[in-house]
């Protein structure tokens, strides 16, 4: 009875640091320049202990700013305020250098901007340094 004790606790330990190493590695791929495709706009981003923050590298003239978001696995919330709107965008991880983002909320929902973000996505691909 006490191998097996012993082999179950064993196995526990080694999900949980197989599980954090994961983590870290996941984490470690949002770092560093993202551009949206097809177009200019670009960000940086660095995650530290599932915290997300996002820099602006070339916002094509727009003025928007953002809170520091949260990374959980493959996906990444960030608040942001951009004319007059307030909304979470959410970025999945595709693969090691593709993610696609969306509005996952936008308010008020009457304005522009919120309008014509619902149900639309954009693709960011991951610049090599």
């Amino acid at each position: 009875m006490r191998n097996k004790s012993t082999a179950r606790l064993l196995i526990s330990l080694l999900l949980v640091c197989y599980s954090g190493v994961a983590w870290s590695q996941t984490a470690s791929v949002w770092d560093g320049k993202w551009i949206a495709e097809g177009t200019l706009f670009q960000i940086g981003v660095i995650v530290v202990n599932g915290i997300m923050k996002v820099e602006q590298i070339e916002s094509m003239g727009q003025i928007w700013t953002n809170e520091d978001g949260e990374v959980d696995g493959n996906v990444a919330t960030v608040s942001v305020n951009y004319a007059g709107a307030t909304g979470i965008i959410q970025a999945e991880l595709i693969d090691e250098t593709t993610a696609r983002a969306f509005a996952a909320s936008c308010v008020p929902d009457f304005m522009v901007v919120c309008v014509l973000s619902k149900d639309r996505q954009a693709i960011f691909r991951k610049l090599e340094d």
